[in-house]
């Protein structure tokens, strides 16, 4: 009872809060999509476009689509086809500085053409081109071509409101959102905070059961 009291009289604007990580996207056309694979999983073919991004987002309809030019003739131009092997053409992207954790600065964004077995994963192609890659104990991609140096998919203040009032137990789940999004399905995964979603729901739950018996 008293957490569903914390849920319930925290009503008001509060900030935006994101996570710092490594997005995965892939391009259809002329346009990014947000990846609906992890890059372990995902399988591409020959001539596909594929990108990471570096940066805080609240989940993935928030994500920051990679930068810079997207064209697999012109990214894997000096790669010439191979029978057996796939092409791959890769953008990195590696974020602004106003993204980047304390005391690291992002290098430039990149491209790259992988050259892989026919069998590989986009995660096996991202080894071919960006070592050293780094990945946590839930198999969340942390760091490509060694940046960040540190960190993780941690919980950042992204210093903007909310815009609406509204109360914690809505806001919390929209936070559980990202990693759900951006590591289980989108990842490689990484943990999702369930105990906190549940105490969310639990105090939504709550708060429509006291409506119901004032109406």
């Amino acid at each position: 009872m008293v957490v569903v009291c914390v849920l319930l009289g925290s009503a008001g604007p509060a900030q935006a809060v994101g996570y710092r990580y490594w997005s995965f996207w892939e391009r259809n056309g002329s346009a990014w999509t947000y990846a609906t694979q992890g890059p372990s999983t995902s399988r591409p073919s020959d001539g596909d476009v594929q990108g990471f991004r570096f940066a805080v987002s609240e989940d993935s309809a928030d994500a920051t689509k990679p930068r810079g030019g997207a064209d697999f003739a012109t990214i894997c131009a000096g790669t010439p086809a191979r029978g057996g092997d796939k092409r791959v053409a890769l953008v990195l992207d590696f974020g602004t500085a106003a993204d980047a954790p304390s005391g690291e600065t992002p290098p430039a964004p990149r491209t790259a053409c992988a050259r892989v077995p026919g069998d590989a994963t986009t995660a096996d192609a991202l080894a071919a081109v960006a070592d050293p890659l780094r990945y946590d104990t839930n198999a969340l991609l942390c760091a490509i071509a060694g940046y960040p140096g540190k960190g993780c998919g941690e919980q950042v203040t992204t210093g903007r409101e909310t815009g609406k009032e509204q109360g914690p137990a809505k806001s919390t789940a929209r936070k559980e959102q990202a990693p759900a999004k951006s590591a289980a399905d989108h990842g490689p995964s990484v943990g999702v905070l369930a105990g906190v979603a549940a105490v969310a729901a639990l105090g939504g739950a709550a708060l429509w059961q006291a409506r119901r018996r004032r109406g």
